[in-house]
Formats: C-alpha cells, structure tokens, sequence
C-alpha cells in the first residue's frame, strides 16, 4: 500500500482543548476531506469519526455517554490526532488501530490476523434464526471462523449450543483462542485449524446449523481492492477467478456434516450472482436484512 504523506494543516491538528462533540466534529471534518472508504464496521465520515474519537478518550462506543460536552485530556487528543493522521494517510481501519471490535453485542480483541468483524450474520444470530430453524441448534459449526465473532455469538445468545470453529490460519486462531478465554467459552467454543472440513472427518459429528463467511472475493475485485482492505489478511478474502472456490468446496461437502433438518448458511457478498450461475439449480434463500447487508444463501441439508 502506498502511503501518502498529508501535512497536518487540518484545524484538527491546531487543537489544544476541546470536548468530545468538538473533537468528533472536526475529526469528521478531516476524514471527510479524504477518500477513505467505509465499509469495515461503519458507513460514513461522522460514524468513523465518533468510533475513533471515543475509543481514544478510553470510553466504549457500546455504551451510552451522559455527556459529549466532557473534556478531552491533552494524552487522549494526541493519542485520537495520531489515529487520524494514520486513518488518512496509511488508511488503516480504526478496528486495527483501537484493537477492540463489536459483534452482536460481543467486544472482541482485533487485529491483523483476522478480517474485522462486519457480517449481516449479526442479525441472524440475535433474532435466533428464526424462521430459519426449526428448534435452537445444539451443535453448531462455523467455517473459516477467523477471529471467532460468529462461532462465539452463537455461544452467547444459544446457551446449551456447542459450537465447533474452524480456519486455516493459524493466526487468526491465536486471535480466536484470546477470544473465547477473554469471554470465557473455552468449554463450548472449540476451535479446529484446517481446510474446511478436514479437522472433523474422523469425529462423525453432525451439526444442526453450519454457518460460514468464507473468501469470496473473486479476482478482479482483488485487484482493485480498497486500500483499507489490503490491510487485511488476504487469505480472509481472496478465493479465486469468480469468488468460488472455498464456497464450492463447502458446497460439495456440507450434506454429510448436517443433521437431516440442518441448515447451511453462507455469506457470499457481492459473489452472489455468481453462486446463482453455477449453484441455482439448488434453490439457494437469498436472505434479507432489516439492518442492511445482502448476500447471504441458506440451503436445507435436503437440497444438497
């Protein structure tokens, strides 16, 4: 990534005292001089500029703040004016500049190693895919887990699910393992290193629910891929010529790992109308979001 170098004449970096509003405002301001791109956990320069500037004065962007007017102490503008300056001018994302992340609902530790969480499965999970499955899964699997956010909201919100986790990466299983011990669901969250199903196939477990949000990404689109997303592992993206390859593979192998009345989820983004061309005659459910995303197929073990 080629790193551009902007002089820090904003009137952000001319600040001395300000309170939080004032120093969203005129983070806003500079991010909005910019083309930065948006699209790993907000939509706009306001929401980014919040997200930064909360995390810098040490508050969380969960919870609910009884006052913006609160002074920003000087460490706390130094810290929030470097994050600006290295959101701009590297195009760092903020998740891998602050560290932490939210998951339906679930702070998660964040960097490098995993792709930041940012999945419409979010909202599948907290409405306990209904109608989707017929009675709450007790054994759960989820494909490329990365930094564990979909295996571990599913733990949270289906208290008597246990849920196996696998990926290819060992690093980004690290930063899953810190994950589950941080959240303590070292006991119902198993985490596996491998491709797809090959750490399962001598265990004869069958799942309820496999969810995946595997590389979908297809060739052209990675080369032309935002500079924020480059930032990212990309393993976590990439999967071949039409976005494919790792969804095929889940495809072709999904029925012998579920239940009879199991579901297969997965998110494919904006390789969907290539999943149509090759995967249609199946009968894929394209899935909608009261809170936005699309992209996202469910198959029944019966259409597999």
């Amino acid at each position: 990534i080629e790193t551009v170098r902007f002089m820090p004449d904003h009137e952000l970096f001319s600040i001395k005292k300000c309170t939080l509003a004032e120093l969203i405002d005129a983070g806003q301001a500079y991010l909005a001089e910019h083309p930065l791109v948006y699209c790993q956990g907000t939509d706009n320069a306001f929401d980014e500029s919040a997200w930064l500037a909360i995390e810098a004065c040490e508050r969380s962007p969960v919870d609910p703040i009884d006052s913006y007017q609160i002074p920003v102490t000087a460490a706390q503008l130094q810290r929030a004016k470097e994050w600006y300056r290295k959101r701009v001018e590297e195009r760092i994302p903020v998740a891998y500049l602050t560290g932490r992340a939210w998951f339906a609902g679930i702070e998660l530790a964040v960097d490098d190693r995993a792709l930041i969480p940012r999945s419409p499965f979010a909202e599948l999970v907290l409405d306990e895919f209904v109608p989707w499955l017929p009675q709450p899964p007790s054994v759960a699997l989820d494909l490329c887990c990365g930094g564990g956010c979909i295996a571990m909201a599913i733990a949270h919100v289906f208290e008597h699910c246990m849920v196996d986790a696998v990926d290819l990466s060992s690093d980004a299983l690290e930063l899953a393992a810190t994950n589950v011990a941080n959240h303590q669901l070292g006991e119902r969250v198993v985490l596996h290193q491998g491709d797809l199903f090959e750490p399962l196939i001598n265990t004869q477990k069958r799942y309820d629910l496999i969810i995946s949000n595997p590389p979908y990404v297809d060739a052209a689109d990675m080369q032309v891929l935002a500079a924020e997303l480059q930032h990212e592992p990309s393993m976590g993206l990439a999967a071949g010529a039409d976005g494919l390859d790792i969804v095929a593979k889940i495809i072709a192998s999904a029925k012998q790992y579920l239940q009879a009345d199991g579901v297969l989820i997965v998110e494919v983004g904006n390789s969907q109308q290539a999943v149509e061309d090759r995967f249609g005659h199946l009968g894929p459910v394209w899935l909608e979001f009261e809170h936005g995303g699309d992209g996202v197929f469910l198959l029944q073990a019966g259409q597999l």
